[in-house]
C-alpha cells in the first residue's frame, strides 16, 4: 500500500517540481561528465601533470556538493512544508508518525534516483563534448568513444546520494518534532502579507550601499592583498547582500503606504503589495541566490578569461621549435645536438651567448618600477634600494642586466621572420615584452647604459615576441653593436633550434634529462647568471622549451583552471534558479484566488497574462541585476589585473559580458519555462 502511494506522490513530484527534477538530471550528468575527465585513462597518460585536473575538479565537486546539498535540503523542507497538511491527515486517520515519515524519505529517494538514472544518458553525450573541447584546445588527434569507469560511476553516486542523505536525515529529525497541528499550519505559513514597521528597516538599505561603497574603495585601492583582507572583503559582501534585501521591502512598503500616484497604474499596487512582503519573508533565500548567481557568473568570467589567454598570449610564447639554456657560457650543446638529429630534422639552428658587463642599471628601474614588486624594492621615499635589490632579489632577472650582439639578435630575428635591424656606434636597442612596455612606456631616458666609450645612446624598443622568460633575458634583453659586445663578459649560452615538422611527444623529456642538473636557480658557472621574467598569473620558465611539446602542455594546465570554473558556474547558476523557479511555481497555488478576485473586477485574459508576466520578471530581476550590479564590481577589478599582468589585448568588460551572455541564456529557458507553468495553473483555476 505505502510502496503504491510512494509512487503515486513521486509521480506528482516530478510533474509539480518539474524545474528541480530537471536540473537534479542535469547536475547528475555534469557531475558524471566532469568526472570522467578525472578518471580517464586517455587524459591521464598526456601529460605528467595529468593528476592537477583531477585535483582541481575534486576542489570544484567539494563546493558543487556542498550547494547541491544545500539545494536538495531546502527542496525537502520545501515540498514537506506543501504537503504538511497531507500528512497531517495522514496522522488523523491512524497512520503512525514513523510510517509518514519513512513513506516520505522513500518519495524523495525514489525521485533522485530517477533523475540520476536519466542524468547518466546526458551525462555519457556531455562527457563527449567536454572530451571533444579538451582534445580540441590541445590540438591532439584522439579518437572520440565512451569512457565507462566504475570508478567515476561510484564517485558520481557517492557525491550525489550523499547530498540526499544528509538532507533526508535533517528532515527526518524535524518531521519528528512536528504534531498534527504543526502540519496543518505550516503549508499556510508565510503566506499572509507581511509589512510591519519599517522605519528602522529602512535605514538598512543606506547602510548597505556604504558597505557597498566602502568594499569598492578598498578594491580601487588595492587593499585586498592578502588572505585576511580577503576574508573581511567576502563578509563585507554577505552583510552588504543581506542588508540590502532587508532595506529594499522597507522603501517599497513605505512607499506603497505614501500612496504614490504611481502605484494605483497597472495594477503596481498590487505588484509592489506582493513583491515586498516575498522580498522579506524570502529575504535570506533572496540573498543567498543572489550569492549564487555572483559566484556563477565571477566562475564564467575566469574561465573566458584563461581562455582568451590562450588564444592571444600562448603561441608567442615560445617563438623558437626548440631553445636550451645553457648555465656554462661555454656550452657548444653536443648532447642535445645529437637528440634532436636522432628524434627530428633540424632546419636551421643558432648557438648563441648572453653577456653582461657588471652593470644592472634596467633591472634596478624595472625591480623599482614595476607594479608587481610593489614598494618591496623601494626606499620609504621611493626611490630604489639598490643595495636590497642587489642582495634579496627574487630571481626575476639575472644578477646583471643581459647583454646580445647585433650580428645574434639579426640571425635569430631572421629565423623567426623579423626584419633585421641595424645600429650605428654608441647605440643600443630595447628588446622588452610588450606587457611590460605597456605598464613603464619609454624609461630609456631614465637609465643609462654604459658602453666601451661611454654611455649609450637609445636608438628603438622592440616588443615582438622573443623568449623572454629566461632565455633571450627575463622581459627585456639590450641589444649592442658587436665591438660593444666583444668587451662584454659571457653570461650564458643559448641554442635556438628550427626543425621539420611536429616535434615527438617526448622530445622535452629526452633533453630534460641531459641535464637534470640544470635548472633556474645557482649554477656553479656563473652564479646569478639565470632568471624567469616578472609573469605572474600564468608564467612558465624551463631549461628546454620545445614548442610542440610546451604549448599543449600549458593549455592543459590552464584547462585545470576553466573546467573547474565552468562546472562551478553552471552549477551554481543552474540550482538558484531551481530554487527560484519552485519558489514561483509553489506560488501559483496560493495566487490563483488573487488573480480569480482580479479576473471577476474585470481584467481580461492579456491584462492577467502581462500581470504575471511583470511579477514573475520582479523577482527574477531583483536577485539577478543586484548579482550583476555587484559581479560587475569584481569583474572590473580581476579583469583589470588579468588584462595588465598578462598582456592580452581585450577590453575590460568582455569577459563580464560574455558570461552575462551565458547566464541570460539560461536564466531565460528557466523564466519562460516558469512563465508558461505558472500561467497554466492561474487559467486552470479562473476556469472552474
Amino acid at each position: 500500500m505505502t510502496a503504491k502511494l510512494a509512487f503515486r506522490n513521486v509521480k506528482r513530484s516530478a510533474r509539480d517540481y518539474l524545474v528541480y527534477f530537471l536540473t537534479m538530471t542535469f547536475v547528475a550528468a555534469l557531475m558524471f561528465a566532469f568526472n570522467t575527465v578525472i578518471f580517464s585513462e586517455s587524459v591521464g597518460r598526456m601529460f605528467e601533470v595529468a593528476g592537477l585536473m583531477a585535483a582541481m575538479i575534486g576542489m570544484a565537486t567539494f563546493f558543487i556538493v556542498l550547494i547541491v546539498a544545500w539545494l536538495i535540503n531546502y527542496m525537502v523542507r520545501f515540498i514537506l512544508e506543501k504537503r504538511s497538511r497531507e500528512f497531517g491527515i495522514y496522522l488523523l486517520i491512524g497512520m503512525k508518525k514513523k510510517q509518514i515519515s519513512r513513506l516520505y524519505l522513500r518519495e524523495m529517494l525514489l525521485l533522485g534516483t530517477v533523475a540520476f538514472g536519466l542524468g547518466l544518458l546526458p551525462g555519457l553525450l556531455l562527457q563527449q563534448i567536454l572530451l571533444a573541447v579538451l582534445y580540441g584546445v590541445l590540438k591532439l588527434d584522439q579518437p572520440l568513444r565512451i569512457e565507462w569507469s566504475w570508478w567515476c560511476f561510484l564517485m558520481t553516486f557517492l557525491c550525489y546520494f550523499g547530498c540526499y542523505f544528509l538532507a533526508l536525515f535533517r528532515c527526518k529529525r524535524r518531521f519528528r518534532k512536528m504534531n498534527i497541528r504543526d502540519l496543518m499550519d505550516e503549508q499556510h505559513r508565510g503566506e499572509e502579507i507581511r509589512e510591519g514597521k519599517v522605519g528602522i528597516r529602512k535605514l538598512l538599505l543606506p547602510v548597505s550601499i556604504l558597505v557597498l561603497a566602502a568594499l569598492e574603495v578598498a578594491l580601487c585601492m588595492g587593499l585586498i592583498r592578502d588572505g585576511v583582507s580577503i576574508m573581511g572583503f567576502l563578509a563585507g559582501l554577505v552583510v552588504f547582500i543581506y542588508l540590502f534585501y532587508a532595506g529594499v521591502s522597507a522603501w517599497v512598503v513605505s512607499y506603497v503606504r505614501k500612496k504614490g500616484s504611481r502605484i494605483y497604474r497597472r495594477g503596481n499596487l498590487f505588484l509592489l503589495r506582493q513583491f515586498a512582503s516575498k522580498v522579506r519573508t524570502m529575504q535570506f533565500t533572496m540573498g543567498t541566490l543572489t550569492a549564487l548567481f555572483t559566484v556563477a557568473i565571477l566562475g564564467c568570467t575566469v574561465a573566458l578569461m584563461f581562455q582568451d589567454y590562450q588564444d592571444q598570449i600562448l603561441q608567442s610564447k615560445f617563438p623558437f621549435d626548440v631553445q636550451v639554456y645553457g648555465a656554462d657560457p661555454a656550452d657548444e650543446f653536443a648532447d642535445e645536438f645529437e637528440v634532436l638529429n636522432k628524434e627530428t630534422t633540424v632546419k636551421d639552428s643558432y648557438i648563441y651567448r648572453i653577456y653582461e658587463n657588471g652593470t644592472d642599471p634596467v633591472n634596478v628601474w624595472l625591480y623599482s618600477h614595476l607594479q608587481v614588486f610593489g614598494t618591496i624594492y623601494q626606499k620609504p621615499d621611493g626611490t630604489a634600494d639598490v643595495e636590497k635589490i642587489r642582495e634579496e632579489a627574487d630571481g626575476s632577472y639575472c644578477r646583471y642586466d643581459t647583454y646580445m650582439g647585433l650580428s645574434d639578435y639579426n640571425r635569430l630575428r631572421h629565423m623567426l621572420g623579423y626584419q633585421e635591424v641595424s645600429l650605428k656606434d654608441g647605440e643600443y636597442l630595447l628588446h622588452i615584452k610588450e606587457r611590460v612596455l605597456r605598464e613603464t612606456k619609454d624609461f630609456t631616458d631614465e637609465i643609462r647604459i654604459l658602453g666601451e666609450k661611454g654611455v649609450l645612446s637609445c636608438a628603438g624598443i622592440r616588443t615582438e615576441p622573443f623568449s623572454q622568460d629566461g632565455h633571450n633575458g627575463g622581459d627585456y634583453v639590450i641589444v649592442v653593436p658587436d665591438a660593444e659586445i666583444s668587451a662584454m663578459t659571457p653570461y650564458y649560452s643559448e641554442l635556438a633550434v628550427d626543425i621539420k615538422g611536429k616535434a615527438p611527444a617526448d622530445l622535452e623529456r629526452q633533453l630534460d634529462a641531459l641535464g637534470e642538473e640544470q635548472d633556474f636557480g645557482g649554477h656553479p658557472q656563473r652564479e646569478g647568471n639565470s632568471c624567469y621574467g616578472s609573469d605572474t598569473i600564468v608564467s612558465y620558465a624551463a631549461v628546454n622549451l620545445v614548442r610542440d611539446n610546451l604549448i599543449p602542455e600549458v593549455r592543459y594546465l590552464l584547462l585545470c583552471i576553466i573546467f573547474p570554473a565552468f562546472y562551478i558556474g553552471l552549477v551554481f547558476l543552474c540550482v538558484a534558479l531551481a530554487v527560484l523557479s519552485v519558489q514561483q511555481l509553489s506560488d501559483a497555488a496560493k495566487y490563483r484566488f488573487r488573480y480569480q478576485v482580479l479576473h471577476q473586477l474585470g481584467m481580461g485574459r492579456k491584462e492577467t497574462d502581462h500581470l504575471i508576466f511583470r511579477q514573475l520578471l520582479w523577482y527574477y530581476l531583483c536577485p539577478a541585476v543586484f548579482a550583476a550590479a555587484i559581479s560587475s564590481m569584481i569583474c572590473a577589478f580581476i579583469s583589470r589585473k588579468f588584462i595588465f599582468y598578462t598582456g592580452v589585448h581585450t577590453p575590460l568588460f568582455q569577459y563580464f559580458g560574455g558570461s552575462c551572455l551565458l547566464f541570460i541564456g539560461i536564466y531565460t529557458v528557466y523564466f519562460l519555462i516558469t512563465y508558461i507553468s505558472f500561467k497554466r495553473t492561474v487559467r486552470e483555476e479562473n476556469k472552474r
